[in-house]
């Protein structure tokens, strides 16, 4: 039996660097020097970037912030709270063989409704690393909820 072809959605390089160059944008528009990793749907690394002036230790959290968004099809912000001591989600960075974080600036990738991959970005407070992820998929007309 033949089989079927893949028509699955996946992310593409000219994708990410489109989401990077956004979401360089709204970091500078804030004053701020981050990190932004993008993965495709499998988690490997499409692409990244480390800002002039980001933080040595941003680009590898920006890429398990990246990793884990993919991974659980969901922002990392969702179980900043959560996973707190004693929380419902306690535990879970402890996941995804210790890659998994918490900590927003992880947003998955969403067209057709189809998970296509996440970015991570990190090197500000967490609230601007996820704001400016949200830009950056904002900037390109595509969703974060399959």
């Amino acid at each position: 039996m033949p089989t079927p072809p893949n028509t699955a959605l996946d992310m593409s390089a000219g994708l990410a660097r489109e989401l990077i160059d956004a979401g360089y944008e709204a970091a500078i528009s804030r004053g701020v020097s981050l990190s932004f990793v993008v993965v495709d749907r499998s988690g490997t690394v499409v692409a990244s970037l480390r800002s002039d002036g980001a933080q040595l230790g941003a680009l590898s959290l920006a890429e398990d912030k990246a990793f884990t968004a993919v991974s659980f099809a969901s922002p990392t912000a969702r179980w900043s709270s959560s996973s707190q001591p004693g929380g419902a989600d306690w535990g879970l960075v402890g996941s995804l063989r210790g890659r998994a974080s918490v900590i927003p600036g992880g947003v998955p990738v969403v067209t057709d409704n189809q998970l296509i991959g996440a970015i991570g970005v990190s090197g500000a407070a967490s609230s601007i690393d996820h704001d400016c992820a949200m830009a950056a998929i904002e900037s390109v007309g595509l969703g974060v909820e399959p």
